[in-house]
This record gives structure tokens, C-alpha cells and sequence, in this order.
């Protein structure tokens, strides 16, 4: 059961993380904005340049600049597991944090993924493992175990589109799901991941205040931006 302590989650077991060299300064605000309730075991924003009004509670962590979508993508696949030394990283953007931290369920941890349900494909390639299987639960802003994050670059798994997409949420929990799991890897299934986060908004989240949410539509227009 997580413990509370003064008026605060406490996650020690956690890294709040974000990589980015964009919107950097509103991406330290949803940093704060998601620690404001919580006790992370770290903070660490992983970024180009040391960015002069970056908070004490936040570690600063060095990567090459940022500067397309598929440098994020491979980065988060490959490379994200060296700036982790927890057994989970919770990642957030500018656009996607904690929003509820009394929505805490204990059995987020019980996985190595679970980020916001993905909606039901409407062609026959989409939110698919590679036997055809729908996958109801990925996005970028999620829990992984730190464990799910070396895995990639341990085995080797290579940096391939799927259907002409790089995106590293697709390629973890969609593409390349099959090896993740016969390691041993579990994802969160949806009846959790709604708890845990909202995205595209879907009927099952119906009353429902979740921890984290990504983008600012349906429900989630009411949360902060920056």
C-alpha cells in the first residue's frame, strides 16, 4: 500500500522523467505540476542544454539535442534505461502529467507498461501485435519498469517502422509486444490503464478521474497548460 506523507504520494521507487528539446520551460511546469502531489524517488529531465531556470528538485541529464520526432523515438527506445536508477520511470511531457494523484492505484506497479487505452483501430493494421491481436493500452506518457526500458538495447531489437511508423510507444507495446512479453514483460491491461490514464477520450472512462492524462480533449481540457 503506497504510503502518504504529508499530504503527499510517496513513490520512492519512481523517476519522474521527461526528454525533450522543445517546450522545455513548459515541460519543467508539468514536471513541478506532477510532483506538487507526489514524492518521486528522482526528477530528471533529460534535454540538450542545462536550461537556466531549471528548478533544484529536478536533475539535469545531458543528451544531443532533440531535434525531429524519430531522434525521440529511437532515444526513448535505446537509450532512455541510462538515466533511470529506480525500478520504474513515470514519463510526462508538456502536454501530459500527473493531474490526480489521490487516482494512486498500487497495482500500477504490477506491470512493466500501462499508459493511456488506446481506442478501438478502425482498419485492419492499427493498435495490432504482430498476430493480429489488438492492443487496448500504450501511450507515451506512462509508467515502465526500469527493466522494459533496457531491454531493447540488451537484445538488440532493431529500430523499424511499423506500417511507416517509428513511434516508440507503437514499437513497445504493438510491434515488437510478442518479445517484450516472452520475457516475461506484462502490460497493463485496460480495465487498469483506465484508471491510470486518458487520452483519446472512450466510453469506459465514463466517471472516472485518472493520475496522469495526454492532450487536452474531451475531459482532459480542463487541466493546465502552460
Amino acid at each position: 500500500m503506497a504510503e502518504w506523507k504529508n499530504g503527499k504520494l510517496q513513490l520512492p521507487n519512481v523517476t519522474l522523467a521527461a526528454m525533450t528539446s522543445v517546450k522545455v520551460r513548459e515541460t519543467i511546469k508539468a514536471m513541478q505540476y506532477s510532483m506538487r502531489g507526489v514524492d518521486f524517488g528522482a526528477a530528471t529531465l533529460v534535454t540538450h542544454r542545462k536550461p537556466f531556470f531549471l528548478p533544484k528538485e529536478i536533475e539535469y541529464q545531458h543528451i544531443d539535442k532533440i531535434d525531429e520526432i524519430n531522434k525521440f523515438n529511437y532515444a526513448m527506445i535505446y537509450d532512455m534505461h541510462r538515466y533511470i536508477h529506480t525500478d520504474f520511470m513515470l514519463l510526462v511531457h508538456y502536454d501530459g502529467f500527473v493531474v490526480n494523484p489521490e487516482s494512486w492505484r498500487d497495482e500500477f506497479l504490477d506491470y512493466d507498461y500501462i499508459g493511456s487505452p488506446f481506442p478501438l483501430p478502425k482498419d485492419d493494421f492499427s493498435y495490432r501485435d504482430i498476430n493480429g491481436n489488438i492492443c487496448r493500452v500504450g501511450n507515451s506518457v506512462s509508467i515502465r519498469s526500469k527493466r522494459l526500458l533496457e531491454f531493447p538495447s540488451q537484445t538488440g531489437i532493431p529500430f523499424e517502422a511499423d506500417h511507416g511508423f517509428f513511434n516508440e510507444d507503437g514499437f513497445i507495446c504493438c510491434k515488437n509486444r510478442h518479445l517484450f512479453e516472452a520475457a516475461g514483460m506484462k502490460y497493463a491491461p485496460l480495465e487498469v490503464a483506465k484508471y491510470f490514464g486518458h487520452e483519446q477520450m472512450l466510453p469506459e472512462f465514463e466517471g472516472i478521474k485518472p493520475f496522469v492524462f495526454h492532450k487536452w480533449e474531451g475531459t482532459n481540457a480542463g487541466y493546465p497548460r502552460w
